[in-house]
Order: structure tokens, then sequence, then C-alpha cells
């Protein structure tokens, strides 16, 4: 940026010096100066687009109806069913209004909650529950992995499901213990070999769901998370999410 205002000023120079003396020079130092202006504004938008966080919108209330997602007022998502995962939205830092309606209505919100966006930061917000008890949960997502290594996580968002232990069916327990709405830390995740996970009633060997074939990538975040219900339809599965 220094560089980027010393050039501006120093064509800004030229360019007056030789405003009344010679009409092509000062045409060509005037078109530096508005260069080097052009290339300052670019820069300082990029440096307070680098502040905005982002944010993601997962339906995972299993007998809500599809909705329509505001923040600030402003529609941003349409018809989202259950299971919809959404793409990743810019949103600058600080405090933001997010109303959840059902789809095609605006009378009423079925959720409303205040969510504080921090810079650089990604979250999924999970909406959650059934649909009489709904809830928004902000979750920070970490997208990123170290070079050639995964990191996986779960949570759980099964609202009639017991707290559940996650282990690979080779033995190895991932993840103990994890209740409705709880979101694990994320742990590193074998890369490129086909995976056995049982989701086992906490503390037993009760196999509740079996998932085989899970394969993790490299340089990549995932999330293994549970829905539906283990009494009633819509049924008990798991989903595997980038992030």
């Amino acid at each position: 940026m220094d560089r980027y205002i010393q050039k501006a000023v120093m064509y800004d120079l030229f360019a007056r010096y030789y405003q009344y003396r010679n009409r092509d020079q000062y045409e060509k130092y005037m078109r530096k100066h508005m260069e080097y202006v052009e290339k300052m504004v670019k820069v300082r938008e990029e440096e307070r687009d680098d502040d905005d966080g982002r944010v993601r919108l997962f339906h995972a209330s299993p007998n809500a109806p599809a909705v329509d997602v505001y923040i600030n007022g402003q529609k941003v998502l349409r018809n989202m069913k259950y299971k919809q995962l959404s793409q990743y939205m810019k949103v600058p830092k600080g405090e933001h209004r997010v109303d959840i309606y059902p789809a095609g209505h605006t009378t009423s919100p079925v959720l409303s909650q205040t969510v504080n966006v921090l810079p650089k930061m990604a979250y999924t917000l999970a909406v959650i529950g059934d649909v009489h008890r709904l809830q928004l949960l902000p979750i920070i997502d970490e997208p990123y992995a170290p070079y050639g290594k995964a990191k996986v996580r779960f949570a759980h968002f099964s609202p009639d499901a017991p707290a559940v232990d996650i282990a690979l069916r080779s033995g190895d327990l991932l993840f103990r213990n994890a209740s409705f709405g709880k979101v694990t830390d994320y742990i590193e995740a074998p890369v490129n070999e086909k995976l056995h996970v049982d989701v086992r009633v906490s503390g037993t060997n009760q196999v509740v769901l079996s998932i085989p074939n899970v394969r993790f990538q490299p340089n990549k975040s995932y999330t293994v998370v549970a829905v539906g219900y283990v009494s009633r339809t819509p049924a008990l599965e798991v989903l595997v999410l980038e992030a």
C-alpha cells in the first residue's frame, strides 16, 4: 500500500508540473496517477474483505418444513429442505440477526437469533431440534487441514437419540459420549483408507448405526453428522460434510 501511495503522489506532482506546460505529458502522468489510485482502492477493498467472516446454513431439523433464511432482513437462502447445506457466504464481522421462516412465508419467523461473526472465521449455522423446539447452533469451522492430512469431528443432531460413541469397526474409539447438540473437537483422521464406522450407545457395544466405506481425503476437514430419528421417520442416518 505504501508503495502505491508514493507512486500516486509522485505522478500527481509530475502531472501538476506539466499541466500548463505540456498537455501530452500532463495526461500521461495523470493516467499513471489514476492507475495507482485504483490500485490503492483495490488493496483497501481486499483488506476490508479479509475481515469478513463466512457463514453457511445447515437444515438438520427432521420434521421442520423447508425454510427461507434472512440475514439482517435480507433473504439469502430460499426453500432450504431437510439435510440441505448451503455454500459459504461472506458476512461482515459483527452481530447479525438471522431469521428462519417457513418457505414462502414472512408473517412470523419460526426461529430468530443474533449471531456474532468474528473476522476471518467460518461458521456453520445449524438448524436443529424438533419443529416446535428449534435451535440455531453456530459452529466454528476449520475448513483447512495440514498438508497431506485430514481432520474430522462429530456432530449429534438427532433429537431423540441417546448420547453416543463413535468408533471404528477395528476397535479404535474416535469420539466418546456425544449428546444431542454436541459438536466435538477435530481430530486427525486416516486418509485414503476405507473405514467402517459404528455409532454406539455411549458406554456400550450396542451399535445403532453403521457407516461402511467412509474415506477421508488429504488436505480436507470433515464433520460427520447424525440426523433423523431413532424411533420414527425420517430415520437416523449419518452425513459426511466437508469442513
